[in-house]
């Protein structure tokens, strides 16, 4: 039974006998309880503090489960009680002689065994623990032991869907394992009015930090307009946050790119990050914060060598799967594949993109469909990227300039030069690589797709002349 189908009958159950439903955030915690994830997995994904999802969600909503389904619920024995559960009431529903049917009791460890996890549908993020999550060589453990050192700074680089969350996931895991208090924000979740105004944002930045650290902002007590607000954050951040706690806080800023588009926000703020950086190496309080920064592509934002946060700290690059990283990864997904021919076509036609790779891995374990049926089907609109191909056609379709430049790489026979700004946003999209300075198509899926499209687009509007 899909979670859905539970969710509808537990909702209606909780409505029957409390009289209240589930909430939209009990229903975000189900979800990722159901998917086997951690609550800092869940409030990352969902924008809440996981001591709020710890502290306040949870217990509320295993009681209010405990209630309905007879049996005390928890974290570990939530997804078995509640498919008994359903499969209970559903029976109930179709045949009433079964409508006193009980509940198998679950005692010792059977109500805390975790069922085999089976592939899920790839969507976002990979959950930590997950088998399909690939480490890459000895990136992971490289990543682990800067995080460690003080006043560290990590910058991840990737196009989208490359993996960066996911890494980002590890990483804070990694850090609450150490016992460091772990601030993950995405700036895809800020508003634009916000993004475009320094002082605003800066309030935002510091005021969800101590959300998520569970302290009262007290933003006015430390912004001074006659410092300014560069100034208010830094001492607001040395002042009050980081002199607030005993160990090292990992920030971890998701979606940098998106600051990008605001250039005189960025100007002020990138160096900003710079200089805190540059606080630890003189001042011991300073050395408290270790700073991720996550962003799709190079930035374009002209900053002054010694302001950039981009040429300091540890970079890390992610990179399309190698052909025997999706040999790998196919065994994994329990694809019996003798010899590299089956990855090599799939290289030639994906060339490597890791979101993409998992959906095909996942789609050929289900064995509905045959690989050389699915690389025939790859690029039209019943293929099982249509979704993904048809996001980045509307992307382009509002963009003309853009689809412009992609076409000029599609059709060239060698790397092209382009405008820095339009490398930008392509390059973020995935669409190209760059070869030196030089664009080229990322991969055949990419180039017979948007081809085809380009070409339907000129015979439409040809039509009309």
């Amino acid at each position: 039974m899909n979670l859905d189908r539970i969710l509808e009958i537990v909702d209606r159950q909780l409505k029957d006998s409390q009289h209240r439903p589930l909430t939209s955030i009990e229903v975000i915690m189900l979800g990722g309880v159901w998917q086997y994830r951690t609550y800092n997995q869940i409030a990352l994904e969902a924008g809440y503090s996981p001591g709020y999802l710890t502290s306040v969600v949870a217990p509320e909503l295993y009681q209010r489960l405990s209630e309905v389904i007879g049996q005390r619920v928890s974290k570990k024995n939530c997804r078995v009680l509640l498919e008994s559960y359903a499969t209970a009431q559903t029976a109930a529903e179709t045949n009433p002689f079964q409508a006193d049917l009980v509940l198998p009791e679950l005692t010792g460890n059977a109500a805390n065994e975790t069922p085999e996890i089976l592939p899920c549908y790839p969507s976002g993020s990979i959950p930590i623990n997950s088998p399909f999550y690939l480490e890459r060589s000895s990136l992971e453990e490289q990543v682990y032991q800067e995080i460690k050192k003080p006043g560290a700074l990590i910058r991840i680089k990737a196009p989208r869907e490359m993996g960066k969350t996911s890494l980002l996931l590890r990483i804070l895991d990694h850090g609450n394992r150490l016992g460091y208090h772990t601030v993950s924000l995405n700036l895809e979740q800020v508003e634009q009015g916000i993004l475009s105004n320094l002082n605003q944002f800066l309030r935002w930045l510091c005021a969800n930090i101590a959300h998520q650290l569970q302290r009262k902002p007290m933003l006015d007590e430390y912004w001074d307009e006659d410092l300014g607000s560069k100034i208010s954050s830094t001492l607001y951040f040395q002042d009050y946050l980081l002199d607030l706690i005993d160990t090292p806080l990992i920030l971890a800023l998701d979606e940098v790119s998106q600051i990008f588009e605001h250039p005189q926000v960025a100007k002020d703020f990138l160096p900003l990050l710079r200089s805190w950086y540059e606080e630890g190496k003189r001042l011991p309080i300073w050395q408290k914060l270790r700073l991720v920064v996550v962003h799709s592509t190079e930035i374009y934002v002209p900053l002054e060598l010694n302001q950039s946060p981009f040429n300091v700290g540890l970079p890390v690059q992610l990179d399309n799967f190698s052909q025997d990283e999706v040999q790998q990864l196919a065994q994994r997904y329990g694809l019996d594949w003798i010899g590299l021919e089956e990855a090599r076509q799939l290289m030639v036609m994906l060339g490597g993109h890791p979101a993409l790779v998992n959906l095909t891995l996942y789609h050929l374990s289900r064995k509905e469909i045959t690989l050389s049926q699915l690389l025939e089907s790859a690029p039209t609109a019943t293929g099982i990227y249509a979704h993904h191909l048809q996001r980045h056609w509307a992307t382009l379709a509002k963009q003309p300039e853009l689809a412009q430049a992609l076409d000029t790489v599609l059709k060239a026979t060698e790397p092209v030069p382009l405008d820095p700004i339009l490398t930008h946003k392509l390059s973020s999209m995935g669409l190209i690589k760059l070869s030196g300075a030089q664009a080229i198509a990322s991969c055949e899926l990419y180039r017979q797709y948007f081809m085809k499209k380009g070409e339907q687009q000129f015979m439409y509007t040809a039509s009309f002349l």
